[in-house]
């Protein structure tokens, strides 16, 4: 792809120096539909990107835009904090008759703010209250996002370090596989918690990803999960999930624990819950949690109601007949770990490994440079996708969930390309 040198200038000048994606893209989007994006000058990207897992059922969604038009046109309210809304009931009533109910999961729905790092704060505040201690307990390599809280049980030192400030109350343990199988699942954490001499506070609750995103694709064993909810149980914390990117049908079930057979106390949800890429987020708990006092914990922008309208529109669109769309998410996971497996033959002396679950997926480079010139060559042949690792090191797939097989297709055709050339 002949790619002309795009006006940057004011993005340059004016933007602050944090900006990071579009280093990587250099170039100015200007639409896109499904799987596709296009810049100003008409070139076309296939995007194994997703919003960072934002955008499920792919850019400008039909059937969601139609119920975001409809919205707006009949002048639906756009803004309206805790207050209770037409577009909130919806959203609430959607969500209880076609995710909750059906998986007999009893949740108060909590609409924290736009994000997922504010999911993740209300967790862990809810959680201190609720047990009265301070201390929380996170996982090696696991990000849940960047404001101070999230930082703390966070592992990435380069995030962390960004703070500015010490980062207390969190400990964090070896997550599954972390240790190379050499010893038994959480047998340190155990020891820790049962010696008054360890150091370690009783923890209020232990935050944990089925599958690290940022920390490189590492997903956790159904069986490895099942203990930790036993541990969790037996030492009274509480577990939170954290299933911003992995939730909303990413691993294949909605819920990213479902296949484990857990019922965490605590689960925070974002980025695709609203479908459409709109901010919004939700603190789901265990009703006799609900310990909050009126207003405890608010913020302004909690009430995004187009995002609510999207959200239902999803969920009645490709959740109301779940089993189908788990089914196809996981033959599409099928055919992208096909074609790693003979990308990983194909370069056996510099690819480590690959791995992932329903349509995550990860490529892990010996040399730890590689990620990042394969990704720069997949831009320039009109393929996005980014990196992830505490060094980078992993190629990171997050295709949207309705991306066509012949797309798929293409799409790790354009990976190979990239990596038999970088090599």
């Amino acid at each position: 792809m002949t790619i002309t040198q795009p006006d940057l200038s004011v993005f340059e000048t004016l933007e602050s120096e944090v900006r990071s994606y579009c280093r990587g893209w250099p170039t100015v989007f200007d639409r896109a539909q499904g799987s596709r994006m296009f810049d100003e000058d008409g070139h076309e990207y296939l995007d194994f990107f997703a919003g960072a897992g934002s955008l499920n059922y792919g850019h400008n969604n039909p059937v969601l835009k139609r119920a975001l038009i409809d919205y707006l046109e009949r002048d639906g309210i756009a803004h309206g904090l805790d207050m209770s809304t037409t577009a909130k009931r919806a959203f609430l009533e959607s969500f209880q008759n076609i995710i909750l109910r059906p998986r007999d999961l009893p949740y108060k729905v909590m609409f924290p703010g736009p994000t997922g790092t504010n999911a993740v704060e209300s967790a862990l505040k809810l959680a201190r209250k609720v047990k009265g201690r301070e201390s929380i307990v996170s996982f090696t390599n696991a990000f849940h996002g960047m404001s101070l809280g999230s930082l703390a049980v966070t592992g990435n030192a380069f995030k962390r370090a960004g703070a500015g400030i010490p980062l207390v109350h969190g400990t964090p343990m070896p997550f599954d596989n972390y240790l190379d199988g050499q010893t038994p699942d959480f047998i340190w954490f155990e020891r820790l918690l049962q010696d008054q001499g360890s150091g370690l506070n009783q923890p209020a609750a232990v935050i944990v990803e089925t599958v690290q995103g940022e920390g490189g694709i590492n997903v956790a064993r159904a069986e490895w999960l099942r203990k930790l909810a036993d541990v969790c149980e037996r030492w009274d914390m509480l577990l939170i999930v954290d299933d911003i990117q992995m939730g909303c049908g990413r691993t294949g079930a909605f819920f990213s624990f479902e296949e484990a057979g857990i019922t965490p106390d605590i689960v925070t949800v974002s980025k695709s819950i609203s479908g459409y890429g709109l901010p919004m987020s939700l603190c789901l708990f265990k009703p006799e949690l609900d310990v909050w006092e009126p207003g405890e914990h608010n913020g302004t922008f909690r009430g995004n109601n187009p995002a609510f309208v999207t959200a239902a529109a999803a969920l009645e669109a490709y959740w109301t007949d779940g089993p189908a769309m788990e089914k196809q998410t996981r033959a599409r996971g099928e055919q992208v770990e096909q074609a790693l497996a003979a990308i990983a033959d194909e370069n056996r002396t510099e690819i480590k490994e690959f791995r992932g679950r329903g349509l995550v997926w990860g490529i892990e480079f010996l040399d730890k440079d590689r990620a990042s010139a394969v990704a720069k060559r997949a831009f320039e042949l009109g393929l996005l996708i980014e990196t992830s690792g505490p060094e980078g090191e992993v190629v990171k797939l997050l295709p949207a969930l309705t991306i066509t097989p012949d797309e798929l297709d293409e799409g790790l055709r354009t990976l190979a390309r990239a990596v038999r050339e970088t090599a």
